[in-house]
């Protein structure tokens, strides 16, 4: 049944494609665009046997379906030939005729239909769950419910709620006493109020270093205990010694950094004060630690 028989009686043509009307050569049904598309078929009364593209179904001596291999055709009634669609067979002569006469041929032969072929099953993706038995649909994220048993999340990644009922989308978090999801990005901490005093109108950023200038204001190193250097314009790293005639910074061993250069230091006018010994830098506000000790919030 994978072979299409033509009328000659002589050649045949593949499943999905149908004799030219010479019989010498075999025509490519429309849609069976090779081997790896299904042809076309035309489905049989009985819902269980099918023909291929251009075929059409006729009863056989056995009751089964065949298939003649003319679109449209007349089944004969001896149940094993057919001819082409608008003639007539005629039996005694191994015909098939015109109605208007104009000539005659032979009569076709028709060949047994194969079994319509169910579609094949659609493999969906799953996820499977750490129970290795339960699984959810791709996309979908496995959680525990209250049962021990695993439900399904709608979402990928998702972050399920220690209620066992609810869940969140990835990078939030369950908020269950307002039924929400939350962002769970971190709070800003608080850094300890600490500016570098300088004296008592003028200060430093914390971590940096107070140097005087060459007016003799004071100025800013921003590098922690840093070393003053004599130009009253540069600094070096702890553990450094300040090198004028290359520039630079040198180390015991050799080794050399940039040195770096002083900024004007802050009027404390400008800090926020927190208390008569605290303060925070200005766009800043005082806020109580843990501890008691004052903090910053940037």
């Amino acid at each position: 049944p994978q072979e299409v028989p033509c009328t000659d009686g002589r050649h045949c043509c593949p499943r999905g494609s149908h004799c030219s009307a010479d019989g010498k050569s075999c025509i490519v049904s429309p849609g069976t665009g090779g081997s790896h598309t299904a042809p076309r078929a035309v489905p049989c009364p009985d819902g269980q046997s099918e023909c291929p593209d251009n075929a059409t179904c006729c009863v056989t001596a056995s009751g089964a379906w065949g298939c003649c291999p003319m679109p449209q055709a007349s089944c004969c009634a001896d149940k094993v030939h057919c001819c082409p669609h608008a003639t007539i067979c005629d039996l005694a002569r191994g015909r098939c005729l015109s109605p208007t006469g104009d000539g005659d041929i032979p009569l076709g032969t028709a060949f047994p239909a194969w079994k319509r072929q169910p579609p094949a099953p659609v493999t969906l993706r799953q996820v499977l769950c750490p129970d290795g038995r339960s699984a959810c649909p791709d996309g979908a994220t496995c959680c525990q419910l209250p049962s021990a048993q695993y439900g399904c999340c709608p979402l990928q990644n998702a972050v399920c709620c220690g209620d066992g009922r609810h869940c969140c989308p990835q990078g939030t978090a369950c908020d269950l006493e307002r039924s929400t999801c939350t962002s769970s990005q971190p709070l800003a901490s608080l850094p300890k109020a600490h500016d570098v005093r300088c004296d008592e109108v003028t200060s430093c950023p914390d971590g940096s270093t107070c140097c005087r200038l060459a007016s003799g204001a004071w100025g800013c190193c921003p590098l922690e205990e840093a070393v003053c250097c004599p130009d009253h314009v540069h600094c070096c790293p702890q553990g450094y010694t300040c090198d004028p005639t290359a520039g630079s910074c040198l180390q015991e061993g050799g080794r050399r950094q940039p040195w770096v250069r002083k900024t004007p230091a802050l009027a404390r006018v400008g800090d926020v004060r927190c208390d008569d010994e605290t303060s925070c830098p200005d766009g800043n506000t005082c806020c109580r630690l843990s501890l008691g000790t004052w903090g910053c919030c940037p």
